[in-house]
């Protein structure tokens, strides 16, 4: 599912408006639709009473005319302009004298009018069309009242296009915004919908067709894009096939005190299709491995008193790296001095494609360059925010999306930036933002799960531009069914391994 920034949705309108000569006042009318249509899918086949928020731009006038709709279909409306009205654009005029020759009224919203706001608790819904997509400064005055009045009456919000008070192009809340129960939004989904607090605010997403002819939208150029249900496949296999066809991938993990991470990317690696799966673990670690593996081959590697990986390791470890396609680096490994050394060093010599998670990715810290010296090859990195950091990575100013996008541009790598909305990043500025999973996956070892399912995919023939996305979805989808059958408390990573298998079987080409 491709998603678009704010100016791409202004220059669709634009265009449709200006050059294709339909009536703006016709979208605004079908986008109001739209919100109606959600409020009373909401509210049920009774009607009932309901606020419309505007504000006086356009995102305003499709409250206004979905205030009219509303009042045409039996309920009990008020609509308040929350704003100047010397600011109102001349559609969301046109729409308030169309509300007008229907019997209801555009009224100043007046926020410290009690009884407007007792009015208000008697509501079953609210719809929420105060900024749009415009939205570029901090909320304040009487829309930062009119949200929190929104945000704490306990009455679902639908809201219009965006909710109000989110940054259209990186989620960011600016002060505060709207908790909706629903977005309905135009044309295309945009990108606050996923990515920052806006994936939090927006709640339900519903994506509504207003007019706009299609093939402005197909010929839109969005290099942001989400992995949709519909588009996640597998494909079926040969009937002849072996297991050298689904990949040949290595696994370098694990340390004393951290057995349990090259065990779990190791099983999920397998159980989402890997053909062969070698893992080199330290010897003191070996035993665990060896006991909990059955399907993957675990061998022992060169250790140090800690019981991490000793400088020796990295030769023994390309003895078994022949005729593997792809590596994963990093599951437990730790960070001592001297296994961040080994690491940096079969960066330098690894020519096949290389998944860097955890104590991999922290090998990088104050050492980019090695990272650098890579490119040309498949590096893909799957960091969380603290690990980001220490590669330089700089979110303070709560664009996830623009940052995670500049990183894998720099630094020519494929980045996976783990969190709410995971965002996966391509050197040439294409990403993806993952729209499966739940809070239930935040425990440890789910972030070598997902290490595993991306080492299986690619190794298994995929391109990188398809397996990781694929993989993050596959990860978050696992995660999904999980919560599903047995709630979000009780279920483990390994939970997440066992559910690959139907996941996959429910998607198959």
């Amino acid at each position: 599912m491709r998603i678009v920034t704010a100016e791409q949705s202004r220059e669709m309108d634009r265009v449709a408006i200006e050059e294709r000569k339909i009536p703006s006042t016709d979208l605004m009318e079908r986008a109001a639709a739209a919100v109606a249509d959600e409020v009373m899918a909401l509210m049920g086949d009774t009607p009932g009473r309901v606020v419309c928020f505007c504000g006086p731009g356009n995102n305003g006038g499709d409250g206004v005319a979905c205030a009219r709709l509303l009042l045409e279909a039996g309920f009990e409306v008020r609509c308040v302009l929350v704003g100047s009205r010397e600011k109102m654009t001349m559609d969301t005029r046109t729409m308030e004298a169309k509300l007008a020759a229907a019997g209801g009224k555009l009224e100043p919203f007046q926020p410290d009018d009690g009884a407007f706001a007792a009015w208000c608790l008697e509501c079953g819904a609210m719809v929420d069309a105060i900024f749009g997509t415009g939205l570029r400064r901090g909320v304040e005055g009487d829309a930062l009242t009119a949200i929190h009045m929104m945000n704490t009456c306990d009455i679902p919000v639908v809201s219009a296009d965006i909710p109000s008070g989110v940054e259209t192009d990186t989620g960011r809340v600016l002060g505060a915004a709207v908790e909706a129960a629903a977005t309905v939004t135009f044309t295309l989904p945009k990108v606050g919908h996923f990515v920052g607090k806006g994936g939090l605010h927006t709640g339900k997403l519903v994506v509504a067709d207003i007019g706009i002819p299609a093939d402005l939208v197909n010929g839109a150029d969005c290099p942001v894009c989400s992995v949709g249900e519909g588009e996640a496949r597998f494909p079926r296999r040969p009937l002849d096939a072996h297991k050298g066809d689904f990949g040949k991938c290595y696994i370098l993990g694990g340390s004393v005190g951290y057995s349990g991470a090259p065990v779990l990317a190791a099983q999920a690696a397998v159980r989402s299709g890997a053909g062969l799966v070698t893992v080199g673990v330290p010897a003191p670690v070996w035993p665990v491995a060896a006991a909990k593996l059955e399907e993957a081959m675990p061998y022992p590697l060169p250790a140090g008193k800690e019981g991490q990986l000793s400088l020796e390791a990295g030769e023994a470890v390309h003895g078994h790296l022949d005729g593997c396609g792809v590596c994963l680096i990093g599951p437990g490994l730790g960070r001592g001095n001297g296994v961040s050394a080994v690491v940096r060093q079969l960066l330098r010599e690894i020519h096949v494609p290389v998944v860097l998670d955890a104590d991999g990715i922290n090998a990088l810290e104050r050492h980019i360059d090695v990272l650098d010296e890579r490119k040309g090859l498949h590096t893909i990195l799957t960091p969380h925010d603290g690990e980001f950091a220490r590669l330089g990575g700089d979110l303070s100013g709560g664009d996830r999306l623009g940052e995670a996008r500049r990183f894998a541009m720099e630094h020519g790598c494929c980045l996976v930036l783990k969190g709410h909305g995971t965002i996966t990043a391509f050197p040439d500025g294409t990403a993806y933002v993952n729209t499966t999973g739940n809070p239930g996956m935040a425990k440890g070892g789910s972030g070598d799960v997902l290490s595993g399912i991306i080492l299986s995919l690619l190794g298994q023939g995929m391109p990188a531009r398809q397996a990781v996305p694929l993989a993050v979805w596959l990860h978050g989808a696992a995660g999904d069914l999980c919560a599903a059958e047995i709630g979000e408390y009780g279920m483990t990573p390994s939970d997440l391994v066992a559910a690959l298998p139907r996941v996959i079987r429910m998607h198959m080409e």
